[in-house]
């Protein structure tokens, strides 16, 4: 009898096994947003030619799967609201239980590290989280994922609930943008993040598109994943060699520990700049310092700017601080009696998961301050590598190797769920080549929209201001790429955020993201839900030269023109005559113009507005607080 239980033990096992279950893509779940007033596509995977049913808001839509197991339904358009439930089921097998649905609207956000840069990084960040409860945004993140073709799911998920304890790890863009579309709208608002830092356009574009271009029609993506098959061994024993890290084991923190062998490199800088070349991995930097008798006993502060990416940092042998975050200007507080009069030894190490490496800041941030006095760092240090790339033959096959990677990754996933419009935040990468920026920006609005298969909002961010400012009049890529971003507008149902005004000199990460939320919110009530508001900053329209001068005619004034200046001064703009030799102008409102001149130029024939990498006098806004689109009138 016990061999007859087993054996049909054995066979309903078999059979269970061979019978998949109803199996959902990861952007459906508990607590999703749905598009209202849309056709909403649900789909998943099952056994071949299983009847399956979608009940939901007292709609039932029933279909077959196909060969290879995968069905699809539509649901008809409905109204915003929720909570509810959908029930999706197989004859014979448990049903799928989806709760907290709310219909609204979804935002997919999308870009390099500025989309991706999170709340708890931003301005104001523990206010905000404290504030950050709102049961009708949803955040949904999808994870950083490769690929060489079109997926059919992505890594990620599922969406929550926004909370003070969910948003803090969410893109602030989203976030700020969403939270100001519930207040104006009271509607259900689902937010996708989709995004990597430091990723360049061309890797957000399918290959369809993608391969048309000059450089790779003679390019084949399966050669580039057979690459990334080969590299894929060598990254597997090169992470065995992160977590042995030799110089933890050998001590190299130690103030006995020998250098005799070890190199030197100015610091700081960036290693891509030595002989490390591109290398990722582990390097220690040590710097001997001699100090006088009267440190004995007193606290003091260690600068050593920022880090790219990670640091351990050790004083006479002690972990006096650790950071993760490459963007943070390490400062780290030293008890008394940890410096000693005479030789003390800083070690530094840095471990690097991709781009310059090392430690990347300014001069005067690397630094010993000890009762007020500092003793500058800057200069050589001693260095020796531990675990380098280059020691395994790794090649790099990052997201910006080969085009489309993480379209076919994170984005060709989700072009059957339906969804509002999207927002976007890039262009730092591709600052260079913003000619080409012309092309492919435009390419990708219309890739994605052909993808889904409608043509839905697009609103971007304009690069912000960022760099050292400019002494004189110059050319400027990211001025360049400001002005590719900006001839984008030609597309329909766009929308452009200035963000201006808003940067930071040193930070190409600003962490005012509340402002870059809120005007791309604005946008999105005017091009996507046709409110009367006044949406942007004055955008240049027209220019007539008279005399000496210049008049300027704008579209978007809004309640008028206005110069951010006690004195009423408008500042940012150069002017030139025929030679093309630009100078800093004078320029005031008058009306609804701004006439520009210079005493300098006696026949202008052009001027240029914030064109630059950081216009950080620029102050031309509109009365509704606004600021101006940067141009110039000679391209």
């Amino acid at each position: 009898m016990k061999k007859i239980i087993l054996l049909l033990t054995c066979i309903l096992g078999f059979n269970i096994s061979i019978s998949a279950a109803i199996r959902l893509p990861k952007i459906f779940s508990d607590n999703m947003v749905l598009q209202r007033d849309a056709p909403v596509k649900i789909w998943g995977w099952a056994d071949r030619q299983a009847n399956i049913s979608v009940m939901f808001q007292g709609q039932t839509a029933e279909t077959k799967s196909n060969s290879k197991g995968f069905w699809m339904v539509t649901l008809k358009p409905m109204s915003h609201g929720g909570p509810f439930e959908m029930r999706i089921t197989e004859r014979n097998k448990e049903p799928i239980v989806l709760a907290n649905i709310l219909i609204g609207d979804v935002w997919l956000g999308s870009g390099q590290s500025n989309m991706e840069w999170v709340v708890k990084n931003s301005n104001n960040a523990s206010e905000e989280l404290a504030e950050g409860n709102y049961d009708k945004i949803r955040l949904f993140t999808v994870n950083k994922a490769m690929s060489y073709s079109p997926m059919e799911d992505i890594s990620g998920g599922p969406w929550q609930v926004c909370s003070s304890q969910t948003v803090g790890d969410f893109s602030a863009v989203a976030y700020y943008f969403g939270r100001k579309l519930l207040k104006e709208l009271d509607v259900p608002i689902g937010l996708i993040n989709s995004s990597w830092g430091g990723t360049n356009i061309e890797t957000w574009i399918s290959w369809d598109i993608m391969s048309l271009e000059e450089d790779y029609k003679t390019i084949d993506p399966k050669a580039y994943a057979s690459m990334a098959k080969e590299n894929a061994s060598r990254v597997e024993k090169y992470d065995a060699a992160l977590k042995q890290d030799k110089g933890l084991f050998e001590k190299w923190y130690d103030v006995s520990y020998p250098a005799n062998d070890w190199k030197k490199m100015e610091q700081p800088q960036e290693w891509r700049n030595t002989e490390l070349g591109g290398s990722d991995g582990i390097v220690w930097f040590r710097k001997e310092v001699e100090l006088p008798a009267d440190v004995q006993g007193q606290p003091a502060l260690l600068g050593l700017g920022p880090v790219d990416d990670g640091d351990d940092t050790y004083v006479n042998g002690k972990l006096v601080g650790s950071s993760r975050e490459y963007t943070k200007d390490r400062q780290y507080s030293l008890e008394p009696g940890l410096l000693k009069a005479g030789r003390n030894v800083i070690v530094v190490k840095v471990t690097d998961t991709g781009g310059g490496g090392g430690l990347y800041g300014k001069k005067d941030q690397v630094f010993l301050e000890i009762n007020g006095k500092r003793f500058s760092l800057a200069g050589s240090w001693d260095y020796k590598s531990s675990v380098l790339t280059s020691d395994f033959g790794i090649k790099e096959t990052g997201p910006n190797t080969f085009p489309s990677q993480l379209y076919n990754a994170m984005i060709a996933p989700l072009t059957s769920f339906t969804m509002k419009g999207v927002i976007w935040y890039q262009g730092e990468s591709n600052a260079s080549k913003a000619k080409h920026y012309q092309v492919l920006f435009p390419s990708l609005i219309k890739n994605w929209r052909n993808k889904w298969g409608y043509d839905f909002p697009f609103l971007w961010v304009q690069l912000a201001n960022f760099m050292a400012p400019a002494e004189f009049p110059n050319e400027s890529q990211w001025a360049e790429l400001r002005e590719a971003q900006s001839l984008t507008l030609k597309l329909p149902a766009t929308g452009q955020a200035i963000a201006i005004d808003i940067g930071e000199a040193k930070d190409i990460h600003p962490r005012n993201k509340q402002d870059v939320g809120l005007r791309l919110a604005l946008s999105a009530l005017k091009v996507a839900y046709n409110k009367d508001v006044v949406h942007s900053g004055p955008v240049y329209k027209s220019m007539t030269a008279e005399g000496q001068k210049i008049k300027l005619s704008f579209t978007n004034a809004g309640g008028g023109l206005y110069a951010k200046d006690k004195y009423g001064y408008v500042k940012g703009f150069a002017i030139a005559g025929s030679d093309k030799k630009y100078v800093w102008a004078k320029a005031y409102v008058e009306g609804d113009q701004v006439v520009v001149y210079s005493d300098q130029i006696k026949d202008p024939v052009s001027v240029r507005y914030a064109w630059g990498d950081n216009p950080d006098d620029a102050n031309l806004y509109n009365k509704e607080g606004l600021p101006a689109c940067p141009f110039r009138t000679d391209q």
